[in-house]
Parts: C-alpha cells; sequence; structure tokens
C-alpha cells in the first residue's frame, strides 16, 4: 500500500494534481523588500517613518484577520480546525494549517485584499502620508504569496483542495 500511494501521489482519497514551490531567490527578495520599503519613506518622507512603518504590521495583519475570519464565519462552518495564525515566512498571517477547498481560500483572500484596501482608502484622510503608505506596502506583501499561489492555481478545477506544507503548496483534487 505504501509503494503503490507513493507512485500515484495520493493522500487517502485525494490525487495531488500540482505542487507550486515558491523559489529560494524569490523569497530572498520578497524578504528584502520591507527593508528598501522602510529605507525610501525614511529618505523621502521622514525619519519618523520608521514608528508608522513598524505600527502598519499589527495592523494589517489584524484588518486581514477581521476580514478572512469574517468570511469564514459567512462562508464555512468547520473552519475554526483549519486556520490558524502563522508566523512562517513568507506565510505570516491567518491561514489554514490543513487541507482546505480552494474555493475557501481563493475567496477568503480576494475579499481580504479588496476590503483591506477599501479599509486603507477610509483611513487616508486622517492618517499622515507615511502611516497611509506603510499601510498599503504591508497589505500587497502579506498578500503577494498568497496571490502567487492563486495564479499558478487559475487554470485547475476549482473544486480541489489545498495544503500549505513546510517547502510547497500542494493541490489534490477528491
Amino acid at each position: 500500500m505504501p509503494a503503490e500511494s507513493a507512485n500515484n501521489a495520493t493522500f487517502y482519497h485525494y490525487k495531488l494534481l500540482k505542487k507550486i514551490v515558491l523559489p529560494k531567490p524569490l523569497i530572498r527578495s520578497f524578504l528584502t523588500l520591507p527593508f528598501i520599503w522602510l529605507a525610501a519613506e525614511m529618505v523621502f518622507i521622514s525619519w519618523t517613518s520608521i514608528f508608522f512603518f513598524l505600527l502598519a504590521i499589527p495592523i494589517v495583519l489584524w484588518i486581514h484577520f477581521v476580514i478572512s475570519r469574517s468570511v469564514l464565519i459567512i462562508a464555512s462552518h468547520s473552519y475554526r480546525k483549519r486556520w490558524s495564525f502563522t508566523r512562517r515566512l513568507p506565510w505570516i498571517g491567518y491561514l489554514p494549517d490543513q487541507f482546505v477547498s480552494y474555493s475557501i481560500f481563493r475567496r477568503v483572500h480576494l475579499h481580504a485584499a479588496w476590503i483591506g484596501c477599501c479599509i486603507i482608502a477610509v483611513l487616508i484622510p486622517w492618517s499622515p502620508v507615511s502611516f497611509t503608505i506603510s499601510l498599503i506596502l504591508w497589505h500587497f506583501w502579506f498578500l503577494t504569496p498568497r496571490f502567487y499561489i492563486l495564479a499558478g492555481l487559475r487554470k485547475q478545477p476549482k473544486t480541489g483542495m489545498i495544503k500549505f506544507n513546510e517547502q510547497d503548496t500542494s493541490y489534490y483534487m477528491p
């Protein structure tokens, strides 16, 4: 039985359709972007931008968490055991830690993207420029790896399941 499942790449009743690996150079360049953004903000706006830059991190994570949790409450009944907050790079944020439906994953992150942009747009008149730029940058920085996965799975059937592993993201079909 183990040799058969290794050859067919099946996990229980799921058949592996695609594995998406984030290349190491892409991850390294992705991790250097916040330092470049911070340096640019400090040079072009003010040296006090560092405070707004650091303040924007938990605020954006909280916005993503609230939006994701709300979408999961509305769309799914069994989300509590499958989603958790992770600090694993580059997957920082609220993500599934077990198999999750591709359509739910897609819905959660698309809603987090556009509702997050709307919330940031509403804050623009009352926020300093440095804080608004930091919110926008962190918002897209946290969502970029997820959109990389969504772009890699765009031609796959929408009825599959996603599993985040240490080295890759696997797409299975039931």
